[in-house]
């Protein structure tokens, strides 16, 4: 491989304006690294493409960018650089997490996560979130603004307003439509609020789903859903980009399923499907015809697993004592059969359809829906990777869907997602070698992003009891 390779992008970077945002006072003391060309050196990377695990490598982040990406040996540093030594660590791109949630509900009630949210999921390595639908999206959109103009530390924001859902009785937070005209006028609304994605709940009916899909792709935004009323395979024929969950919360199978109506037996019928079976198979391939993409979030479904409903130690650290206490008997209540669980063999099968949508071509991403029973940002997302090489993923390929395949989703891969020339430097460099030991996912040392490296101890510290408050 010529030097020449290196040394055009390189200088190309060195003479580009700077990518990241100003940092403010709140954010500057979680910073280690903001010099305008770093270099780390003698590191592992796992770059997020699929390609194989490679050894001593050095990577060039220059005015916020990637400059350089190869051997030790042939990958030129350039002078005045602040050099770092990663000997035995390893660098995977930023995480992608495209069901982030900035509000926290329990037992001891609904809050946001405005600072910890945040915190957390930059802390922990994720440097971008789609919110998936939120309680408060005017808090998400200030959120975003402030993390932009470098006054609070987080992941970039990707902001999909409110729920949406169809018309039905009774109290909540979701905005309910109840026309096709009151759909389009919603969703216009929120594409000049800067919503770039909707989220539709699983009572909508495909007509009012139909008119919001077209009026949002007018407007350039895309439409993911957590449905039950609609089928995937009839939320793909309306033009749906995304679908949240996968297997279990698909009622295509339903037998005798009214239209447009959620059944309250969809995801107790699923644990009957077979998940091998033709129907499944022809759900796939319509899937795939239509180009729909799919978000997996294992981590939050294997908490109403019987016997594998846990939270690590440093999750339930980070919660409020009310908050904490909560989670526990929420956890303890599942594991004991006492309330709604996903038997075993279901959660078994959510793992085996992941697997085959992936092997038959299919776009999985992953998320970490962190609205509750201890579910957190960053911390599940850390799960969601050791559960897809539960599933039969190859670390190199489970670090591709929680990075990359997310940036894909969200039509920002030219931009960022993996360890690439020429892209924002989003990075997370872990003390250890998940490729060999997968939960060293959760070993985070600094992550960078858009070049600027902060400490990841400091960032989790200083959100400890806070989630269920703040």
């Amino acid at each position: 491989m010529s030097g020449r390779f290196w040394v055009l992008p390189l200088l190309a970077l060195l003479t580009a304006g700077p990518v990241a945002a100003q940092i403010g006072p709140a954010v500057r003391p979680f910073v280690i690294e903001d010099a305008p060309t770093v270099a780390l050196r003698h590191v592992r990377v796992i770059d997020g493409t699929g390609a194989p695990v490679r050894e001593n490598q050095t990577v060039v982040i220059a005015n916020g960018r990637i400059a350089a990406v190869g051997p030790d040996a042939i990958v030129t540093i350039p002078s005045g650089a602040k050099v770092h030594d990663l000997t035995g660590a390893t660098l995977i791109p930023g995480l992608v997490d495209l069901h982030g949630h900035q509000y926290f509900y329990s037992s001891a009630g609904l809050t946001q996560m405005a600072v910890s949210a945040p915190r957390l999921y930059l802390g922990l390595g994720v440097t971008t979130i789609r919110t998936a639908g939120g309680q408060l999206p005017y808090d998400e959109l200030n959120t975003k603004r402030d993390i932009d103009r470098g006054l609070a530390a987080g992941p970039r924001m990707h902001i999909s307003g409110p729920y949406l859902d169809g018309a039905r009785s009774g109290p909540g937070h979701n905005r309910r439509l109840e026309s096709p005209e009151e759909a389009r006028r919603v969703v216009a609304y929120w594409a000049g609020e800067g919503a770039t994605w909707l989220k539709f709940q699983g009572n909508v009916s495909r007509e009012i789903l139909g008119a919001a899909i077209e009026e949002a792709h007018r407007h350039r935004m895309g439409v993911t859903g957590h449905l039950c009323s609609v089928s995937f395979r009839e939320a793909a024929a309306l033009g749906i980009d995304n679908l949240e969950h996968g297997f279990i919360t698909n009622s295509d199978y339903l037998p005798n399923r009214a239209p447009d109506r959620c059944s309250p037996d969809n995801m107790r019928y699923q644990v009957q499907v077979d998940v091998d079976g033709p129907a499944v198979d022809s759900t796939i391939r319509e899937l795939l015809a239509r180009n729909v993409t799919l978000t997996s979030t294992l981590s939050v479904y294997e908490l109403f697993v019987p016997g594998r409903a846990k939270v690590p130690e440093a999750a339930l650290d980070a919660m409020a004592p009310a908050a904490r206490a909560a989670a526990l008997a929420d956890l303890e209540e599942t594991n004991s059969g006492k309330a709604f669980a996903v038997p075993p063999a279901l959660f078994e099968k959510m793992k085996r359809f992941d697997r085959k949508w992936a092997e038959a071509g299919g776009l999985l991403a992953a998320g970490v829906d962190p609205w509750g029973n201890g579910s957190l940002p960053g911390y599940g997302d850390h799960r969601n990777f050791e559960l897809l090489v539960e599933a039969g993923f190859s670390p190199v390929e489970a670090v591709r869907v929680v990075s990359a395949n997310g940036a894909r989703v969200l039509r920002q891969l030219d931009d960022y997602g993996t360890i690439t020339v020429g892209k924002r430097a989003d990075l997370v460099v872990l003390d250890g070698n998940p490729a060999a030991v997968p939960s060293d996912i959760r070993k985070v040392r600094w992550v960078f992003k858009d070049g600027i490296g902060y400490d990841s101890a400091k960032l989790v510290a200083s959100v400890k009891g806070m989630v269920g408050i703040q």
